[in-house]
């Protein structure tokens, strides 16, 4: 005869819980790494030149902050990205330095700092900056991670 039934009930209770627990942990451990390989992949075909596939990495919903500059949606920030990869005269490099991703569901937040290095024809020397930003990330209905709001903040050096 089992003398204390709610403690059995309590046990099962709360082992559940920590197997659901390891389970969330683990969706936001894999949605983690997807984000993480989504921005390394825009980063090689922005380094690349790969303007086709350019704006792969935002959702159509995009809104874009820049310091100094008017918010933009999906289509102006495509168009100014394919532009400038287009031009023959500037060499563009990317590189982040990703400092956080949190993951809730199917929103992520991303702390991250981007340098861009602009080398132009004629041109001595190069320009870079800093861009210090949050990237907002939603799960698309396909399983891929897009960015749907992004800050940024820049500094030339």
């Amino acid at each position: 005869m089992v003398k204390h039934p709610w403690s059995i009930l309590g046990a099962a209770l709360l082992a559940t819980a920590f197997a659901g627990g390891e389970g969330v942990a683990q969706t936001a451990d894999r949605a983690q790494d997807e984000i993480r390989a989504a921005l390394l992949k825009w980063t090689a075909d922005f380094n690349a030149r790969n303007a086709r596939d350019i704006c792969n990495l935002f959702a159509p919903d995009l809104r874009y902050d820049f310091q100094g500059s008017p918010e933009r949606g999906y289509q102006d920030v495509c168009a100014l990205l394919q532009r400038s990869l287009n031009d023959p005269s500037k060499r563009y490099s990317y590189s982040a330095a990703i400092k956080e991703i949190i993951v809730s569901g199917d929103l992520a937040v991303v702390r991250l700092t981007w340098t861009l290095t602009v080398k132009t024809d004629g041109a001595a020397g190069e320009i870079t900056s800093e861009e210090p930003g949050i990237d907002v990330f939603r799960k698309q209905p396909d399983g891929s991670w897009k960015i749907i709001r992004y800050v940024a903040y820049g500094s030339a050096k």
